[in-house]
């Protein structure tokens, strides 16, 4: 079924306002040299300029209900320019993972590789390992399918051909979770688990076809160059409406779906619960493809001491943030996060979430609260004030802006301007009824000014049944509407702070 087409592995919610050219850091700024704006918003610390559309008229127009909250401030000074709700904690969506990458470069550094290891316990004769054969994660959140191929290879040109021993599988280094957010579906592709071995972000591939008068179902691990089958989950159809997608966990992971809501064919991501075990799966075939049979792959409560036969690592950690900020990818959000957070000594989930938000505290002097990495988590909280202080203060040592994303602007219909002597560097966030985006601005006379807007109808939000989650009524004209003002309001600064 490898004609099957499939949504891009890496795909995930972030859309934007458009993208620019890639700027410099700028200089170095105070910690805590932002002006705290007046309460409720008040009035700007710089006067407008006659000709600027009022903020409010824009706000208005928009018609999104809920709350609307934003800062803009001079990038190098820190000096806020205009603020409204500027200290209201809002959900911040995937913005937040501008402030976990700030996270991990500190604690990780720039120069951070994630290893995945194959460890023998025992000495190799004949060309079998004389005991267990570890695949050993490190908590990469980017190794893949033609990765894990890679190794077995590298395994083959060993002269490896077997073990007396067992095949174990180690997630231990980053502590397990087993959704992102258990408030969301269970089938949403970017909500799966966490583990210290992951694979694919954590998702399996179901695939589709007609076949007579019925379908022909599977799952696989696709990747660009290989693409085995999955035998650590299955599908299977069933004769209902609803819910579309049903699960179980057990020793194999049980997916069901709905036949009548398959069409002639085709593929999706669902998310994968057991980590370790997928991995295991997946490296079993591909050492089988290489000569190599392993037994079925066993949870390895520790990882054993043992000879390293064969190590990968990841990209350096600025390339996978990119990735991260480009994508929106939740999963290599909370993994980054975790493993920043276990060099302080923090082993869970929770306990990470919390850590961050102490550390940003520490840092800048704000008080949020995080409920995990990505922002998938609507109970997150952070007010534009504190992010545009984050940008500020722990930006431009880091390089953050070179790291997000590239937009470009757009006009009445939508489509993508070539040309805007405004460049923004900027990352977005989108959650059902939230829109956020935080970044710099590049105005025409050089001006560098940092920004965060949020904006959020909670209780629209949290109103939405679990059916209509992932698509429900309303959100993209809600979205679109977020969006027009947050451009709308980047020319106006750029028209007002630019000279």
């Amino acid at each position: 079924m490898a004609g099957i087409s499939r949504r891009h592995l890496l795909g995930g919610m972030a859309a934007g306002l458009a993208a620019g050219y890639g700027l410099p850091a700028a200089a170095n700024a105070p910690a805590r040299s932002l002006v705290p704006p007046a309460r409720g918003g008040g009035p700007a610390v710089r006067a407008l300029g006659p000709a600027a559309v009022p903020a409010e008229d824009l706000i208005e127009a928009a018609k999104l209900g809920g709350e609307v909250g934003y800062v803009v401030a001079d990038a190098r000074t820190g000096l806020v320019l205009e603020a409204r709700q500027g200290n209201r904690p809002m959900p911040p969506a995937s913005t937040l993972k501008v402030i976990t990458s700030l996270y991990a470069l500190e604690h990780l550094g720039a120069g951070y590789r994630f290893p995945t290891r194959l460890i023998a316990t025992g000495p190799v004769a004949g060309g079998k390992v004389q005991g267990d054969l570890i695949l050993a994660g490190g908590g990469d959140p980017t190794l893949s399918t033609d990765d894990l191929g890679d190794m077995a290879a590298a395994l083959k040109s060993r002269g490896i051909t077997g073990v007396t021993g067992r095949f174990r599988v180690w997630g231990g280094a980053l502590p397990h979770l087993e959704a992102i957010d258990e408030s969301q579906p269970e089938w949403l592709g970017y909500n799966p688990a966490v583990s210290g071995l992951n694979l694919n972000f954590n998702r399996v591939n179901f695939v589709w076809k007609r076949a007579g008068k019925g379908y022909e179902v599977g799952m696989d691990a696709r990747a660009e160059r290989f693409a085995p089958p999955v035998y650590s989950a299955r599908v299977s159809l069933a004769e209902r409406d609803l819910p579309v997608f049903s699960y179980r966990r057990g020793k194999v992971e049980e997916w069901t779906v709905a036949t009548k809501a398959l069409g002639k064919g085709g593929s999706r991501w669902l998310p994968v619960r057991r980590p370790e075990l997928y991995a295991g799966d997946v490296f079993q075939t591909l050492a089988r493809a290489q000569g190599i049979p392993l037994p079925a792959p066993e949870v390895a409560a520790a990882v054993p001491a043992g000879a390293v036969l064969v190590e990968r690592a990841s990209a350096e950690l600025p390339v996978i943030l990119r990735d991260m900020m480009k994508f929106s990818t939740n999963m290599t959000a909370e993994a980054v996060g975790m493993a920043a957070s276990a060099r302080r000594g923090v082993a869970s989930h929770v306990g990470s979430a919390r850590e961050m938000a102490a550390w940003l505290g520490k840092r800048t002097g704000a008080k949020a609260r995080f409920a995990d990495h990505s922002g998938l988590a609507g109970a997150s909280r952070i007010s534009p004030e504190e992010m545009v202080r984050a940008l500020v203060a722990l930006g431009p040592r880091s390089g953050i802006r070179a790291l997000m994303k590239e937009f470009a602007f757009r006009d009445e219909a939508g489509r993508k301007l070539k040309q805007s002597p405004v460049t923004v560097e900027a990352k977005t966030g989108t959650l059902n009824f939230v829109s956020t985006l935080v970044g710099y601005v590049r105005a025409p006379e050089g001006t560098d000014l940092a920004f965060a807007i949020f904006t959020g109808d909670v209780a629209r939000r949290d109103s939405i049944p679990d059916s209509q989650k992932e698509n429900a009524p309303g959100v993209g004209a809600w979205v679109k509407r977020s969006k027009r003002l947050q451009q709308q309001l980047i020319e106006r600064w750029a028209a007002v702070y630019g000279a």
